[in-house]
């Protein structure tokens, strides 16, 4: 009589424990690291501000900057000195010393064209810098909610191990009271130690999301973590996809970059062109020479002044590799960029069926796919009450109700991955 009292009170407890594992457990107490919590506008300003990628990218555009300057030189002059000594013990022919000033002229617009190509590149690298951020901005929000899903399937598992911690322990004592056989009570202490195991290394997955939060921000203090305060919510919108397509198509960085490299091609040609142009050489100069005192033709000391004009004989130009390689650099970039436009397009639509797959997939788990789960775990809990069924038909409909919630949040996670993907394919973004 004693025993049956012993087993009704812990199968009433047994009842409550299961039907609590619907709820979260709080995370593990982990007093090494303090946590920020984080929204995620609050975590991608930071990423735009501290992220050491894309700070690294910002000196392309200053560099850039820095060569327009660098085209507006002109070519230096060159300063020339001289001296000469004619005399000796018998001739006393005189000495004398020169000098001179030159520098070349550029003909045909070089300096303009080199401007002119100098500052396509600013805006080609404006336009690179731009679509790493479009990217970098998608790739931290994938993170972050790589991070919170990895804190929900750490707390699935956490209450899953408590569960069967408890059961374990409970069916230790029934055993002994004779009320079970030992193998289910073997049975229920391995189950717990396999999830023990299990939620180990979900915690370490689950820090290590909150690690590369602190990378995507450039945060070098190792003894705090970014916990992101946020939720699988507010995924839904109403796209139209020929409107994707032509936002993407008006507006993406990337096609901006493919359009800033066909004009950068055709700076180039011009500057192509210009340096097959002659420069001129320019020269003036002046001499001074002693008086000469020999017997036989005594000349008197004198100055004289010399200018001239140098032009280079350009038979290179006879070869036109140059030129050809600019114009079919011109005709790549063109075709690139056709490619780049069809290439959006085709990013746009497969991101939108993805994400009305991903859609319709967090919709049936929100209708009934938990729901039905958490009924069959019910159900095979009270028939065990009842001793109409085996403590492992309640294991596989533990594990069972385990895997659907685990998938229930993959597919939250997919659902937010399709959004952002569709985002960054059409060049548009609204996560708040």
């Amino acid at each position: 009589m004693k025993i049956k009292k012993l087993n009704i009170i812990y199968l009433l407890l047994f009842v409550l424990m299961m039907n609590g594992t619907a709820t979260f457990a709080q995370p593990s107490s982990d007093t090494s690291f303090v946590k920020i919590k984080l929204p995620l506008i609050q975590f991608l300003s930071l990423v735009g501000k501290q992220n050491l990628d894309y700070q690294a990218q910002k000196y392309n555009v200053s560099i850039s900057e820095a060569g327009i300057e660098s085209a507006k030189v002109f070519p230096d002059p060159e300063l020339s000195f001289g001296a000469f000594d004619n005399q000796n013990a018998s001739k006393k022919l005189g000495y004398g010393y020169n000098a001179g000033l030159s520098t070349t002229l550029e003909l045909g617009g070089k300096r303009r064209s080199r401007i002119d190509l100098a500052k396509s590149q600013v805006e080609l690298n404006k336009a690179m810098l731009e679509d790493f951020f479009r990217n970098l901005r998608a790739d931290a929000s994938l993170a972050y909610y790589t991070a919170i899903q990895n804190f929900y399937i750490f707390q699935v598992q956490k209450n899953s191990w408590e569960n069967m911690d408890k059961l374990a322990k409970a069916d230790s004592i029934r055993f002994k009271l004779g009320a079970i056989t030992e193998t289910d009570a073997r049975q229920s202490k391995l189950e717990s130690g396999t999830l023990r195991n299990t939620l180990f290394q979900n915690e370490a997955d689950w820090k290590t999301a909150l690690v590369q939060l602190n990378l995507l921000t450039g945060k070098a203090h190792a003894d705090t973590l970014f916990i992101p305060s946020g939720d699988f919510d507010k995924l839904d919108r109403g796209y139209l996809l020929g409107n994707l397509i032509a936002n993407a198509q008006n507006n993406r960085a990337d096609l901006v970059v493919a359009l800033n490299t066909k004009t950068a091609a055709e700076k180039s040609l011009q500057l192509v062109k210009a340096n097959r142009t002659i420069d001129l050489g320019i020269n003036l100069g002046g001499t001074y020479n002693a008086a000469a005192t020999n017997e036989i033709a005594p000349t008197p000391a004198y100055r004289s002044l010399n200018a001239g004009l140098s032009i280079p004989l350009k038979f290179s130009n006879h070869y036109k590799g140059d030129i050809k390689a600019a114009q079919y650099t011109i005709k790549q970039s063109a075709v690139q960029y056709d490619q780049v436009l069809l290439q959006i397009q085709t990013e746009v639509t497969q991101s939108w069926m993805n994400y009305k797959a991903a859609q319709q997939q967090a919709t049936q788990f929100k209708n009934g796919l938990l729901t039905e789960a958490q009924k069959v775990l019910d159900g095979k809990i009270y028939s065990y009450k009842r001793g109409e069924t085996s403590l492992l038909e309640v294991l596989n409909a533990q594990r069972t109700y385990n895997d659907v919630q685990q998938n229930y949040y993959q597919s939250l996670f997919n659902y937010a991955s399709a959004l952002i993907t569709l985002e960054r394919s059409a060049g548009i973004w609204d996560l708040q």
